[in-house]
């Protein structure tokens, strides 16, 4: 059963799972709804389910795409004409949407432009992006925020939305188009192992840990969000067109119902920074370390950034006061006013975060904060994690009232983790926590720069990709 304007992305997916002519309802999402849908609905349901197959309903066979690996002969300004044109989306309520871009203008991808892009890898043109090693994927590529899964090497990598597969030549031409120099390559090739970015594959961006931002002269300090690094948005923009043009992007877009419908403003254009390691206070860990690697290996973490701008807001000089003689906002709001620090910045960043959202989330902060977070009392990042973990519960009377977890829960007929109890058999007032069920979800990034304020959003740890595997 889908609605109306989902059936063209139905009839996909039909094709996608080789059950081209299988039966389905469809339902008008400008329906009243209620008892009068269901008596309308549940007849043709009890029918389709019921009613013997026909011979074209039993048949079956895969979609299984051929496109040339040309795909224009012609001169540069034919060519940029052909990379203009833009299709009607059946799927997405016919919005009009790039044919081969992310809608900006790309480089066109010439065999000898290719060719070039190729010598920033040793891997074979004609090589399948494969899984680099065996690793336990969470998060983006796990099933879902939170989800986990186990890949192992060799494993073919698939893009979606159509679960295809590419081959390093065809990431390589995506890599042209977006501006990539080939020293960037392998880092491209990361991202293309991670299904481009996020478990959508549609280029969420991402994170990259290790000396090799120094190599490529990422940005990692002022503006690093912003325009004006060629490596951070040339990169941050691949995944977007892997996604567009690997994927199937084309031949069928999930449902308009899902939250992801408008998109994130945060990755349109690209969303790629690099962590400044050398900013780590001691006993800090940098985000490759804590997934598994060594601080001197280069890893990328995909990552689809939400609710950009989390928590609360204040001016440098405030930050600065309140740890300097305990003066100022939030002094005063932490109730340490005239104290000299060190004090507690988390408990003001924090404060209000869940309020209306669940799930882990991100922190991005210069070196003098993690240092005074450091003389706090915080020695590592996984105290931190601990903290804000433990003052995210509250009552599951409260947490009934939200609705995300009636599908986390499995409509509250699942296993609550902190307990191990089904969610019916705990009291209204058992607390559980709301940034999701571990505290090392959460993620903190130390980046340059000198002025006093911290970037947060939604999202935290996921899996690492091995950029010096692309090499």
């Amino acid at each position: 059963m889908n609605y109306d304007e989902e059936t063209v992305a139905m009839k996909a997916h039909m094709e996608l799972y080789g059950v081209p002519n299988m039966r389905n309802v469809v339902a008008s999402r400008n329906s009243p709804g209620g008892v009068e849908e269901a008596e309308k609905v549940m007849p043709l349901l009890l029918d389709a389910l019921t009613k013997p197959l026909t011979a074209k309903e039993k048949k079956k066979g895969k979609w299984s795409p051929e496109e040339p690996r040309i795909l224009f002969e012609g001169s540069l300004e034919e060519a940029e004409k052909i990379y203009k044109k833009t299709e009607k989306i059946p799927g997405l309520l016919n919005t009009p949407f790039a044919t081969y871009t992310d809608g900006m203008p790309v480089v066109i991808p010439t065999e000898e432009r290719v060719k070039a892009m190729l010598k920033g890898t040793s891997h074979k043109p004609d090589e399948m992006i494969t899984i680099q090693r065996d690793m336990e994927i969470r998060g983006p590529g796990g099933g879902g925020p939170g989800g986990r899964g186990m890949r192992k090497k060799g494993e073919l990598v698939v893009f979606q939305p159509m679960f295809r597969t590419a081959t390093v030549e065809q990431v390589a031409v995506n890599a042209v188009m977006a501006g990539c120099e080939p020293e960037y390559f392998p880092l491209v090739l990361a991202m293309a192992e991670s299904g481009a970015g996020g478990a959508r594959g549609n280029g969420g961006g991402g994170i990259v840990s290790g000396p090799y931002y120094k190599e490529i002269g990422m940005n990692v300090s002022y503006g690093r969000f912003g325009p004006g690094n060629p490596a951070n948005k040339t990169i941050g923009r691949v995944g977007s067109l892997l996604w567009r043009n690997l994927g199937g992007f084309k031949d069928t877009v999930t449902g308009v119902s899902v939250t992801t419908s408008y998109s994130n403003p945060m990755t349109n254009g690209g969303f790629l920074f690099a962590e400044y390691a050398e900013g780590l206070p001691k006993g800090w860990k940098g985000l490759n370390e804590e997934l598994g690697f060594k601080k001197n290996e280069n890893v990328y973490m995909p990552m689809q950034p939400s609710h950009f701008g989390l928590g609360q807001i204040h001016m440098p000089g405030v930050y600065r006061s309140l740890q300097r003689t305990g003066h100022g906002a939030i002094a005063r709001y932490l109730g340490v006013k005239g104290i000299v620090g060190p004090h507690n910045y988390i408990e003001f960043l924090i404060k209000g975060v869940f309020a209306c959202r669940e799930g882990a989330i991100t922190m991005v902060m210069p070196p003098q904060i993690a240092q005074d977070m450091y003389d706090y009392g915080f020695k590592s990042k996984s105290d931190i994690y601990e903290y804000i973990w433990k003052k995210s519960f509250e009552p599951i009377r409260d947490y009934r009232m939200r609705g995300t977890p009636d599908e986390s829960t499995n409509g509250w007929m699942g296993i609550e983790r902190t307990s191990g109890k089904h969610w019916k058999e705990l009291s209204d007032d058992y607390m559980v926590p709301t940034n999701g069920p571990s505290a090392d979800g959460n993620c903190i990034i130390v980046c340059d720069g000198q002025e006093t304020c911290t970037e947060r959003f939604g999202g935290g740890h996921g899996a690492a990709y091995s950029i010096d595997a692309w090499r």
